[in-house]
């Protein structure tokens, strides 16, 4: 009898560190199938709800969605992938990691390192893989003891083009932002415009609070939102104010829309 795959999902946003990773695992974890390699939360917690694998190694840091957002979204949604998760900043992370049901590698990753994770991982998976709410009273340890992040104001005006014509849209204008190939649309009450730049560097200068991810193609300003409905799969559908069209929500980010 064949022995089940060991399935895998990486995410990390800086291109040579992702790389790096894929290869070490290759070396120490050879079974190991990496069904998806993201650069960013959104796709991750994406990638995780679409291949439900065994186990995803997740920066604490990326645009968008963190690593300890996508893993909360996943307690919500009740799906047990060990994680471990990827960091620089050891300050305030190491002592929660040692007690939880995680575990955790310091950037760079040492392969003596990864080999140790790998093996208490794969235990974990023998012993029936992850405790939802141990993982989550550890999120919540990890939230709290987080120091803050120091960010540059949000975004407030932008310059996109319409034809032979370039716009300034006041951000707060903008219904949600799409994407399209390299570049991104701009949907205001009054059409379309188009950005030279991709989606997920929008996500490190857009207002968190306000523009949210619910595809990783589409990102919502929530004072656009009149409603949402959910449907019985899970997936969920944005009505707008000033926009005739609805946006699809995947399933895994309706869980970031609970409270609305």
């Amino acid at each position: 009898m064949l022995e089940k795959r060991i399935t895998g999902v990486i995410a990390e946003d800086e291109t040579l560190l992702r790389e790096s990773l894929v290869q070490l695992l290759g070396q120490v974890w050879p079974e190991l199938d990496i069904v998806a390699s993201c650069e960013d939360g959104g796709s991750a917690l994406e990638a995780i709800a679409a291949h439900r694998p065994d186990v995803a190694f997740l920066d604490i840091r990326m645009p968008g969605l963190s690593g300890l957002e996508v893993a909360s979204s996943l307690v919500d949604t009740g799906i047990k992938t060990e994680l471990v998760f990827v960091t620089a900043y050891d300050q305030y992370a190491i002592d929660a990691f040692e007690r939880g049901a995680v575990d955790y590698l310091l950037k760079p990753v040492a392969r003596e390192r990864l080999a140790g994770t790998v093996a208490r991982v794969h235990a974990r998976l023998q012993r029936g893989g992850q405790d939802l709410a141990q993982l989550q009273a550890l999120l919540l340890q990890l939230s709290a003891a987080a120091p803050p992040q120091p960010k540059a104001p949000p975004l407030v005006w932008l310059t996109a083009s319409r034809g032979q014509e370039t716009r300034l849209i006041l951000v707060d204008d903008v219904a949600y932002f799409q994407a399209d190939s390299k570049y991104t649309v701009v949907m205001t009450q009054d059409g379309e415009a188009l950005l030279r730049k991709p989606i997920r560097d929008l996500l490190e200068v857009l207002d968190p609070t306000m523009f949210k991810q619910v595809h990783r193609s589409t990102i919502v300003n929530l004072r656009a939102v009149a409603g949402v409905s959910r449907d019985e799969s899970g997936r969920g559908t944005l009505r707008l104010k000033n926009r005739p069209e609805t946006l699809a929500v995947s399933q895994p980010f309706m869980a970031l829309f609970r409270n609305m």
